[in-house]
């Protein structure tokens, strides 16, 4: 990876693969969205390369970050330590979606929640009902409700949003970078200003 394209994404000389820059969040993005968090304990699942968690730990009580790929949370380990933020971080290496790692957790009273939806082809197509991110978005969520109603979710911007009709009454914020959709962040519980579609523009 090109060093100056993750100072450029990220803000430091942190560590990543074509992956873990391709599905990290750009700083500019979670500056704003961890604020959401400050002073929480929150739980982020599916750690990635750390960029959101670093964000996160930044503004957070505490955070504990769920990862099931051993690689990609060594290299979180990695840059959690080069922004000085390890004490404030506990890693978890396990899948979010076994019932046995949701039993070890400590009570949160936020989550953050970012499931793989990177995949690409001429074919695909992002799908929330059934989810076709890693792990299954929908499926996340409505585990991840049984811990917290203050819950941010990441989706891909391509998603139908008439998928998300049936949702508990969330805000749905576009973000945007320049004048491209990058994504959509729904925010459920205290963590939404309000309700209904609101935008973020950097």
């Amino acid at each position: 990876m090109d060093p100056r394209a993750i100072r450029a994404k990220f803000g430091q000389d942190y560590v990543a693969t074509e992956r873990t820059f391709m599905m990290g969040i750009d700083q500019r993005f979670t500056a704003e969205m961890a604020e959401r968090f400050r002073n929480r304990q929150v739980l982020e699942t599916c750690t990635g390369g750390g960029f959101t968690t670093i964000a996160l730990a930044r503004v957070a009580a505490h955070v504990i970050t769920v990862e099931i790929d051993q690689a990609h949370q060594a290299q979180a380990r990695q840059n959690l330590a080069t922004a000085g933020l390890l004490g404030r971080v506990t890693f978890v290496l396990a899948d979010i979606m076994d019932e046995h790692t949701w039993d070890g957790l400590p009570p949160v009273d936020a989550a953050f929640l970012d499931p793989d939806w990177a995949a690409t082809g001429p074919d695909h197509v992002h799908r929330f009902v059934p989810s076709s991110t890693r792990p299954p978005a929908d499926a996340l969520l409505e585990r991840s409700f049984r811990a917290t109603r203050n819950l941010a979710l990441v989706l891909p911007p391509t998603l139908d949003i008439r998928e998300l009709c049936t949702l508990p009454s969330h805000e749905r914020q576009k973000l945007y970078m320049d004048q491209s959709h990058e994504l959509y962040c729904l925010y459920f519980g205290d963590l939404a200003v309000s309700l209904g579609e609101t935008e973020l523009r950097v």
